[in-house]
């Protein structure tokens, strides 16, 4: 006998959530080396995958990859990190666009999180009237 529906949607939501604070975890992590000298900004992917026992559609957190977009360029020909010219890679962190990613992820996880209480709610209904 496989899983029943309200475990499925419980499942589901779990599984986002999860996704959803790793994404919340790299987009901080971003956000706290945004002025870190040629930092490069990480960004997640998600795969879906079929689970053939039980049928459902399972997410999973993919690659952590760098972004290759180059960082400014400032003139410091006395610091550290200069390369030949005297020029300094600084981060190419966006922070409009890390604050936008982390109020998605946020509100996503959210949802995954109203969902999983209806799940739960409809559950011990369920037994209540089980019990009946």
């Amino acid at each position: 006998m496989g899983p029943n529906s309200i475990s499925k949607a419980m499942a589901a939501a779990s599984q986002g959530m999860g996704a959803q604070a790793y994404r919340l975890q790299v987009v901080s992590e971003n956000l706290s080396n945004a002025d870190t000298h040629g930092y490069k900004r990480k960004l997640i992917t998600f795969e879906n995958e079929l689970n053939r026992v039980s049928g459902a559609t399972t997410l999973s957190v993919g690659d952590v990859t760098l972004d290759d977009t180059m960082g400014e360029m400032l003139f410091e020909p006395n610091h550290p990190l200069a390369d030949g010219e005297g020029y300094v890679s600084m981060s190419n962190v966006d922070m409009m666009i890390e604050l936008a990613d982390a109020r998605e992820a946020g509100r996503s996880y959210d949802a995954n999180l109203s969902t999983f209480k209806q799940a739960t709610q409809m559950y011990s209904s369920l037994l209540s009237l089980l019990r009946r």
